[in-house]
């Protein structure tokens, strides 16, 4: 006896439901739903009409014990950085036209996110700027199909990696400051940088401050990841008697902190002080901003990692690694000549 649904309780619409609505069989609409081989671009139209019009949502349960559940989780390290959202942009670009859903979480720790989402039967999970050592993430990837963005240390043997080359931008960064005449530049990184993405760039501001002759100012002030701490930091070194001609941010939101601070202290950009920050998030453009930022494109690489992904989860085996070329792009926060 089929169970009544509780009183003023809409009841959910079933596969079979839909079957009878598009005029096909109960198979049918389970091989769209698996996007099995040998579906007709025609059923396939009707079934996914049928599922519209009566707005069909299948079990994610049940599509698990089938074998998957279409969907893929998304770890970030926090969300105050607005980087992140040109990421799940990309990815839910990528997403667009398939039957899959991104769901996010996130932790600084991904140990028991990681549980969970495995719990959960996702089909396959992104970590974005993950600290984990390699066998840490090889584990990971032991377990269901794995991606990372952002991450320099080891190329996994199971797992793909997608970033942008950190060294380079770090490097391009500097090099657009000394071409507008800068040289006491000094760098604002992350107190204890665990994250590689961090420590390539420290590495790039070295190695151009020293091949461009100024090693002699390299100067790595270090803040804790707090904005008022940040904030605290960086009024030290702007008050201090040695204060620099131009600092390049570690990111945007530090950046963004910097332009605050010097603003709040009367220093006029780009004369009295030169900012660059990384990412060039929409925030940049502002007009209180004006932000030269380094462009890694954060769409590109959450497009770039759901496509490996879903090659990972239809059966890919060999690890791959896409990296993006990082530019400037030229604002009035630093550019004294035309933009580069």
């Amino acid at each position: 006896m089929q169970k009544k649904p509780a009183a003023g309780r809409t009841p959910r619409i079933t596969i079979r439901d839909v079957a009878t609505d598009a005029g096909v069989s109960v198979a049918a609409v389970s091989k769209v739903l698996r996007d099995a081989y040998g579906v007709s671009d025609a059923l396939r139209k009707k079934v996914r009409a049928s599922m519209d019009k009566l707005n069909y949502r299948p079990l994610t349960a049940a599509r698990g014990l089938r074998g998957r559940t279409y969907t893929i989780g998304l770890i970030f390290p926090d969300l105050r950085n607005p980087f992140f959202a040109d990421i799940f942009a990309g990815v839910n670009a990528a997403l667009e036209r398939t039957q899959y859903q991104a769901m996010q979480g996130i932790s600084h720790s991904v140990h028991a996110l990681v549980d969970a989402m495995v719990d959960r039967q996702m089909d396959g999970l992104i970590l974005i700027g993950p600290n984990e050592q390699a066998e840490r993430l090889e584990e990971i990837a032991a377990r269901l199909p794995l991606v990372l963005i952002g991450h320099h240390q080891d190329t996994g043997r199971h797992f793909d990696v997608v970033n942008n080359d950190d060294q380079l931008g770090a490097r391009l960064a500097i090099r657009h400051l000394i071409t507008n005449g800068y040289s006491k530049i000094a760098m604002l990184s992350l107190e204890q940088p665990a994250s590689s993405v961090i420590q390539q760039r420290e590495i790039g501001y070295r190695m151009e401050m020293v091949e461009r002759g100024l090693g002699e100012h390299i100067n790595i002030v270090r803040a804790p990841q707090m904005l008022r701490d940040v904030q605290v930091v960086l009024r030290r070194l702007l008050n201090g008697p040695d204060r620099p001609e131009a600092i390049f941010c570690w990111t945007d939101l530090m950046a963004f902190e910097a332009i605050s601070v010097a603003t709040e202290l009367g220093l006029a950009l780009p004369d009295d002080l030169a900012i660059v920050g990384y990412d060039n998030t929409v925030f940049c453009d502002f007009a209180q901003n004006s932000l030269t930022s380094i462009d890694q494109s954060g769409e590109i690489l959450g497009l770039q990692a759901t496509r490996l992904l879903i090659e990972r989860i239809n059966g890919r085996s060999e690890p791959d690694q896409f990296v993006v070329t990082p530019r400037v792009v030229a604002r009035s926060s630093s550019a004294r000549s035309a933009s580069e």
